[in-house]
């Protein structure tokens, strides 16, 4: 025998009208409360909820049907209905004569406090700073939404059924072709569109690759130091092991690629991120060069490209040698990140394997997207919408500049030719590193170290900044710099206050 309301070998059971536990009918008041037609389906997702929340605790005893249906002011049949099919579900177990129980079988997850919500993607930035200079963000305020919402109401108009199906893998014709003028144009990128892949970004061309060379037999990749971070990681879910290559004034160094062992490199050669560098054309000769050597393969990040500031855009690499480099682009900094629109252009010895490779893991591109990316570039929206940008964002970095000059003198800052960040190296005497960011921090400004895009760290003593400002006003950025400064002249006349009175307390006892 045991005692009443146990079962053998469990703990003793508790009842929904127990003292300390909260009545059934409180939680799932807002469900019987919804219109007649869903009062029933929104009941059980209530009390569904309320299990896995641990609201209601595994082996807590639930009402009588009658009683709470009575509590909740619904019909019996509704509570009775509930109870049944959270039962089939396993949420509930019933023992035949002494009602109805959680189960516990049931893994509860914590409750959300009242008034939470997880926040949305485009509110997170990782910091919670008031100014946050995070690099590699365009504006999504200058996406064109009239032009793309005109842009979806013609093709819906134009495009035939068959292209409601699932997609040919490389991407739509139209836009196929589209991208490879426009390329060709702009980037100086020798393309066929039968050799273009339209994906979703450069991550996922860059996987698409990673995937391809771990079949091909590579172990290795090597990537920028300092580079993206980014590229590590993607390559790491193919199965490649990432090697850094350090980086001049030039682009890489030649001796250690040729001792890295590595038979493909992923470069940023028109706009290198994150030092902002071009590559001299020796540089881009010899790693085609190595290239050809090692019977290897060079991919082209091409990442902001087309936002250059002080003449015209360095053409891309690929265009010197198209079977060893495979180019990647995107709309993330001229468009929109969330778009997830971006292309490769592929070497034809590649193009069946990540023709294939694509295929399996999304069965192609979704197709109106691509239907209106190519008649807005087909019509020239995107070189408007590149104009536009370009002027915005050389305000913006003219803003930066400015600010850096009047409350930091002494620092100087490259990478200022193109792109959406530049590299500012403040004055040793602003530093070390980690006290200029944590007085930044504490001022509400988020910063980014180059150190924290590679594995070289500076000897001089200087404050060596990443800042991307493409996202913010120049009223933004002006308040960022300058409440960095503010809040660094605090601390170095706290610390002055400091030694002078540890002086005057010693003095009289020398």
């Amino acid at each position: 025998m045991t005692p009443s309301g146990t079962t053998s070998g469990s703990a003793p059971q508790r009842s929904c009208r127990d003292s300390g536990a909260q009545p059934a009918w409180e939680l799932l008041l807002p469900a019987a409360s919804e219109p007649a037609r869903r009062r029933g389906r929104a009941l059980q997702e209530a009390m569904r909820e309320a299990v896995r929340t641990g609201r209601l605790a595994s082996g807590t005893r639930l009402p009588s049907s009658r009683a709470l249906a009575a509590d909740l002011r619904v019909s019996r049949g509704l509570v009775t209905e509930a109870y049944e099919q959270l039962t089939a579900e396993g949420y509930l177990r019933s023992d035949r004569g002494s009602g109805t129980w959680v189960s516990d079988a049931v893994r509860t997850a914590p409750a959300a406090s009242p008034g939470a919500r997880a926040p949305e993607a485009w509110e997170r930035s990782g910091t919670g700073a008031t100014v946050d200079f995070r690099p590699g963000v365009p504006d999504l305020s200058l996406f064109p939404r009239a032009a793309w919402a005109a842009a979806q109401r013609a093709v819906l108009a134009e495009l035939p059924h068959q292209a409601l199906g699932y997609p040919d893998p490389r991407g739509l014709p139209v836009l196929r072709s589209a991208l490879a003028a426009m390329l060709s144009r702009r980037r100086g990128v020798v393309v066929d569109p039968d050799r273009l892949v339209v994906c979703s970004g450069v991550a996922q061309a860059a996987t698409l690759i990673g995937f391809v060379l771990r079949e091909r037999g590579h172990g290795t990749v090597g990537v920028e130091d300092p580079g993206s971070p980014e590229h590590a990681r993607l390559f790491a879910s193919t199965g490649l092991e990432t090697v850094w290559l350090p980086l001049d004034e030039e682009g890489l160094r030649p001796e250690p690629l040729a001792a890295a062992g590595v038979r493909a490199v992923v470069v940023t050669p028109s706009h290198q991120f994150p030092s902002g560098i071009a590559w001299s054309a020796e540089r881009r000769g010899m790693l085609l060069d190595w290239a050809r050597s090692v019977d290897g393969y060079v991919l082209e990040d091409d990442y902001d490209g087309d936002f250059r500031y002080d003449r015209a855009p360095v053409g891309a690499l690929q265009g010197l040698d198209p079977e060893r480099v495979v180019y990647t682009g995107s709309v993330s900094k001229s468009l929109a990140p969330g778009l997830r629109l971006g292309w490769m252009v592929v070497p034809e010895g590649l193009v069946d394997e990540v023709v294939e490779r694509k295929r399996t893991m999304d069965l192609g591109h979704p197709a109106l997207d691509q239907a209106a990316l190519a008649h807005i570039v087909t019509g020239g929206g995107y070189d408007r919408q590149l104009r536009r940008c370009q002027r915005v964002y050389r305000e913006r970095r003219d803003a930066l500049l400015d600010s850096l000059r009047e409350h930091f003198p002494g620092t100087s800052v490259t990478g200022i030719a193109a792109g959406l960040h530049v590299i500012a190296r403040v004055p040793a005497r602003y530093g070390p590193t980690e006290h200029f960011l944590a007085e930044a921090a504490r001022a509400g400004v988020a910063l980014r170290a180059l150190e924290e895009y590679g594995t070289a760290r500076p000897a001089d003593g200087a404050v060596r900044l990443v800042i991307g400002y493409a996202h913010l006003t120049p009223k933004a950025i002006a308040a960022g710099v300058r409440r960095t400064a503010e809040a660094l002249g605090r601390s170095q006349a706290a610390g002055v206050l400091c030694s002078r009175g540890v002086r005057a307390v010693a003095s009289p006892g020398a």
